[in-house]
């Protein structure tokens, strides 16, 4: 690198740099490094191209295309995630909340939206992206999220927290159902390990660089979904839903073991690539 470097100057070396060793968005996660390292947003590149970097913001950057070309993934350097219009605190203890999951939030709002104080769980919380943007979008509901792991479960709280729905919102340390006993809810949420246990090894490195908690469903990647149907009836208000967000090709296979366990199977809802990502199912 030279010198002095402009901020359309660097931007241009590190699009071609990340392009050479094999990065999928090289120019937008140079805009995007570029963006959290200045503390501005992407528009600001664009209409500042002459400006230089000082030395420190130079430094700073160069770090984080090292942690790039790494495959550290873009929310891991930056240590945030936007997830339904809401900017979330993320870190390699949690899964990197994704577009695709926003229909499973989307989905619940409109259904918990007639009940006047909806109970929800979240199973398996991770990042608390999920139910904290339901309960930032649903001003009388409260809910439960579930974790297995403890440094998830402070990144949801750090979220929940920053979004000001902490006082609605009970945290609790388990697996699954294990922490919900005795307690019934309007709506079960969860985006479940789902990846076939024997895929993992050929998923791009971002993708493995997240916690293998959060990814490994076992051997057909069914694991979760088998407790989530069979112990779901049990913690359901009558006339209360469970939504999950399942891999593709899996949708068909979740709705059988939803019916298996005596529930309701009353959805199957496309992402916006048209691929079956969420399954609802209903209490009789």
């Amino acid at each position: 690198m030279a010198d002095i470097w402009t901020i359309g100057a660097i931007l241009k070396w590190t699009g071609q740099y990340f392009s050479e060793k094999g990065v999928e968005s090289p120019r937008l996660d140079a805009e995007v490094l570029l963006s959290h390292i200045l503390g501005r947003d992407r528009l600001y590149l664009y209409t500042h191209f002459d400006q230089p970097l000082n030395p420190d913001e130079l430094a700073a950057f160069r770090e984080c295309v090292k942690k790039r070309v790494m495959r550290q993934p873009v929310a891991y350097i930056t240590g945030k995630k936007e997830f339904m219009g809401l900017e979330f605190t993320v870190n390699s203890a949690v899964l990197i909340p994704r577009p695709d999951t926003e229909i499973l939030v989307e989905q619940a709002e409109a259904r918990l939206r007639g009940i006047e104080s909806p109970q929800i769980a979240d199973l398996g919380t991770g990042s608390g992206a999920i139910i904290v943007s339901l309960l930032c979008r649903l001003a009388g509901a409260s809910g439960v999220a579930v974790d297995i792991s403890p440094a998830a479960l402070a990144v949801a709280r750090a979220n929940a927290v920053r979004h000001g729905v902490d006082t609605r919102l009970e945290l609790t340390a388990g697996d699954l159902f294990a922490p919900l006993t005795g307690k019934l809810f309007d709506a079960i949420l969860s985006n479940p390990p789902y990846i076939p246990a024997a895929d993992i090894a050929g998923l791009a490195a971002e993708v493995r660089a997240e916690p293998q908690l959060a990814l490994d469903g076992g051997p057909d990647g069914l694991n979760f979904y088998r407790r989530l149907m069979a112990a779901a009836p049990q913690f359901l208000k009558p006339g209360g839903f469970i939504a999950v967000e399942v891999g593709a090709g899996q949708a068909e296979a979740v709705s059988g073991l939803a019916l298996e366990a005596g529930l309701v199977p009353d959805g199957i809802i496309r992402d916006y690539g048209g691929v079956a990502r969420v399954v609802t199912a209903a209490r009789r």
